[in-house]
């Protein structure tokens, strides 16, 4: 399965951008999330517990999906792969990513923000690919205007995206699934808050679910 096929797949179109900083938190973390309705996580490598993160999600929820995200270079994306991701995504994209990425066949979301950027992952046979960061680099109104020429593209926003804007990036046809931080809240992280994580999953899919309804008016 390719990146489109996955995230287009998804029950829920909405990846939390997931920053482990104690290994015990990572699986009541997912439980959480996972309860509340989303479909897949994103485990960022910025902390040294990322990769056993992922292994620890995947050994507790061996069907949810569960990505590596800030992956940048061939190493980490081999570690990400023996770790069990099921998807690598990168804030960019190089010959080294690309040359692992097809190497080991795991779905890889390479990212891009300009005509430029795109052009090229779309030479190495992405179509599928992270905007970022989303809100600084122009928002839904610059990936509206990448759309018009590159009408084969689909992106992944993350970066700066709240429950409260997500929708500007869910109405446009050329995304296919957005990432944010807002699902898991430093405050709610370092208090080991589990339910209101899934409280903030359940208000998070219910929106989706109302800006679904909207656009099918």
């Amino acid at each position: 399965m390719d990146a489109r096929a996955l995230l287009e797949a998804l029950p829920c179109p909405v990846i939390p951008v997931v920053v482990i900083d104690r290994l015990d938190d990572a699986v009541p973390l997912s439980e959480a999330l996972l309860s509340g309705g989303i479909s897949a996580l994103e485990i960022t490598l910025r902390t040294p517990e990322g990769y056993a993160a992922i292994s620890a999600m995947k050994s507790a929820f061996p069907d949810a999906v569960i990505g590596a995200g800030t992956v940048c270079s061939s190493d980490a994306y081999q570690r990400s792969v023996d770790a069990g991701a099921d998807f690598v995504v990168s804030p960019g994209a190089s010959e080294q990513l690309f040359a692992a990425a097809e190497r080991h066949k795991v779905p890889f979301v390479p990212g891009a923000v300009t005509g430029s950027e795109a052009i090229y992952a779309l030479e190495q046979g992405y179509s599928t690919l992270k905007f970022f960061p989303a809100e600084t680099s122009g928002g839904a109104a610059a990936i509206r205007a990448l759309s018009g020429p590159f009408p084969q593209v689909r992106f992944m926003p993350t970066g700066g995206i709240t429950l409260d804007n997500m929708d500007r990036y869910l109405n446009l046809s050329s995304v296919c699934a957005v990432g944010g931080s807002w699902l898991t809240p430093a405050d709610l992280m370092a208090a080991q808050r589990w339910e209101d994580v899934c409280e903030l999953a359940r208000r998070t899919v219910q929106r989706v679910h109302e800006v679904n309804s909207e656009t099918n008016k």
